[in-house]
């Protein structure tokens, strides 16, 4: 266990709150990493069934078994970065993915991250000896609580690796997959409007509405019908099981507060070194104006004493000329 989750222990306010909530039985929130993690890898046949119709809606294919492997990935050298993935999966023949959940949009480039981490799954299968014909697809799929491609609705967005113009793709064997969780609104308003029923959206969208709306009231009657289909019921039946735990909600108080707490330091830290940040500089850009409007004075009698002089002198070469000396 790690240290920090520990405080929420020997906090008695959060203590008696996730007694009480799991009690009740009050919903976590599954957007929270934490719970999107428990639900799906518990030692469960609710979570492993949910998982598995998961990842197959969002790569189109059946998912005969599969396997949770050890979320972090070791650099291959010292100065190499720890990657930890959410869930980590080998399945059917060696095919891997990795799911992740991201709530907020930070000022990492998660495109990027996308790219690095499913080639580290591509590259964790290269062993020596081994013919890369034999290297296995891998998926990397995330669901985002954010826009990430403002210029279009479709959702997901699905990327492989294709030739520039031509537009044929190099291989099959890297997938990267996002769903941007907020366009789902739009498909949401169709259900409630009668323009779309449940039987027109693909099973990845309905996953994508499940998580995005589980715990928004003004959604229950869409969300009740999700739970009636296959995988999701699962998933809802799962959803239940952890939230009637006290440990779990410990997680889900600490976190939260955890997270005010750090807001509330850095708006402080920030008002703070506004404040030391004017009283260290400030001074010096008023005397380095100061310098600069000096050395401007100086520069200017400089170039006033050298055209006086250039015209000193243009006035004697006028004069020897006359003389008829050159």
């Amino acid at each position: 266990m790690k240290l920090p989750f520990l405080f929420s222990f020997f906090n008695p306010d959060l203590r008696r709150q996730a007694r009480e909530n799991a009690k009740a039985g009050k919903s976590l929130d599954l957007l929270s990493d934490f719970v999107f993690k428990a639900l799906l890898t518990a030692n469960d046949e609710d979570s492993k069934t949910a998982l598995r119709c998961l990842l197959s809606a969002c790569i189109h294919r059946p998912v005969e078994s599969l396997s949770i492997r050890n979320s972090e990935l070791l650099p291959e050298y010292l100065t190499g970065k720890t990657i930890r993935l959410d869930i980590h999966l080998v399945f059917n023949d060696g095919e891997q993915a990795d799911i992740e959940i991201q709530v907020k949009k930070t000022e990492d480039d998660i495109k990027v991250r996308a790219m690095v981490y499913a080639a580290y799954l591509l590259s964790s299968q290269a062993k020596q000896g081994k013919y890369y014909k034999t290297i296995s697809r891998v998926y990397q799929i995330f669901f985002l609580n954010f826009v990430l491609f403002p210029e279009s609705d479709k959702i997901p967005r699905r990327y492989t690796m294709r030739e520039e113009d031509e537009h044929d793709e190099l291989s099959e064997v890297v997938k990267v997959i996002f769903y941007e969780l907020p366009k789902l609104k739009r498909i949401a308003d169709k259900y409630f409007s009668g323009e779309i029923t449940l039987k027109d959206l693909p099973a990845d969208q309905k996953w994508g509405i499940y998580f995005r709306y589980r715990n928004d009231k003004r959604m229950a009657g869409l969300v009740e019908e999700l739970c009636r289909e296959d995988g999701i019921m699962q998933a809802e039946r799962m959803l239940k099981k952890i939230s009637r735990t006290e440990e779990q909600w410990a997680r889900a108080l600490f976190r939260e507060k955890a997270a005010m707490d750090y807001r509330s330091e850095m708006y402080a830290s920030r008002e703070a070194g506004k404040e030391e940040v004017e009283a260290k500089y400030k001074p010096i850009l008023e005397e380095n104006a100061r310098a600069i409007e000096e050395n401007a004075r100086a520069i200017g009698e400089k170039d006033r004493v050298i055209d006086e002089k250039d015209r000193e002198n243009q006035e004697l070469r006028r004069k020897l000329r006359e003389a008829g000396i050159e």
